[in-house]
């Protein structure tokens, strides 16, 4: 069974930092990208950043570019996301996915977790 478990989420001053973590198991993690998406109320689902687990190409939205930093642990089939420098904007149920492209694109991912919320007060 694929299951991908997000964690790390919480509430953040502005400025602050978090670090998500998804623990992929099922798969074979090292034939995949992980990808982060992110939902803020009202909004549509976006993606944040993804990496490739077999080569560490990565991608990040313009929005999160110097702030967020993802890695990837293939011994542990875990990818984080370092997210420094938050912001209110930043708010929202982050979620990881996996899919056979290195993509920020919805689409290209097969696999879901079931999210975790990020509140970033100002």
């Amino acid at each position: 069974e694929v299951q991908l478990v997000e964690s790390g989420g919480g509430l953040v001053q502005a400025g602050g930092s978090l670090r998500l973590s998804c623990a992929a198991s099922g798969f074979t993690f090292d034939d995949y990208a992980i990808g982060w998406f992110r939902q803020a109320p009202g909004k549509e689902r976006e993606g944040v950043s993804c990496i490739s687990s077999s080569d560490g190409s990565t991608y990040y939205a313009d929005s999160v570019k110097g702030r967020f930093t993802i890695s990837s642990d293939n011994a542990k089939n875990t990818v984080y996301l370092q997210m420094n420098s938050l912001k209110p904007e930043d708010t929202a149920v982050y979620y990881c996915a996996a899919g056979t492209e290195l993509s920020h694109l919805e689409y290209e991912y097969n696999y879901w977790g079931q999210g975790t919320q990020v509140t970033v007060s100002s």
